[in-house]
């Protein structure tokens, strides 16, 4: 995506650039496995094309497991998620194949605040911060697919 599409995004063009910026690090830091090892990178079919695509992601942890936010309902990982059935590999360093289980709306909001304390450039995104009061994130739960991280 270029920063002339960022207009369709939440968060608009400071919001690209920060991930025009940082995204060939965290990529880096995910391949080689060094630093932090909720940076990781997800690898899914197209949905349409077959092909692998691959996307950087922080995760959320919550209650002991692992979980993908999607800042936006149309996310393409998050589509080609869905369309494969939740098969996608993960890598940090090494790759892991995974299945992702969609988490239902009414499960989501305390994920939700857990991966705003991790990734800084969601916030924007969200209009949240990980203090806002659990009612709030109940509120946008529906807009923002949580995918459980299940080990296959």
């Amino acid at each position: 995506m270029s920063l002339r599409s960022a207009k369709k995004w939440p968060g608009g063009w400071p919001h690209r650039l920060s991930e025009v910026f940082y995204g060939p690090v965290f990529r880096l830091i995910a391949a080689t496995g060094m630093g932090p090892s909720f940076i990781v990178i997800l690898e899914t079919r197209g949905r349409r094309s077959g092909r692998t695509h691959s996307t950087v992601h922080l995760l959320a942890e919550h209650a002991g497991a692992n979980y993908l936010a999607a800042a936006v309902d149309y996310s393409d990982w998050m589509l080609n998620a869905r369309a494969s059935g939740g098969q996608a590999t993960v890598r940090h360093g090494k790759r892991k194949a995974v299945k992702l289980a969609e988490v239902p709306v009414d499960q989501r909001a305390p994920i939700l605040r857990s991966y705003l304390k991790r990734s800084l450039g969601a916030r924007p995104v969200f209009k949240l911060s990980p203090s806002t009061p659990i009612e709030r994130f109940q509120e946008i739960a529906a807009k923002h697919p949580v995918f459980k991280i299940q080990e296959v």
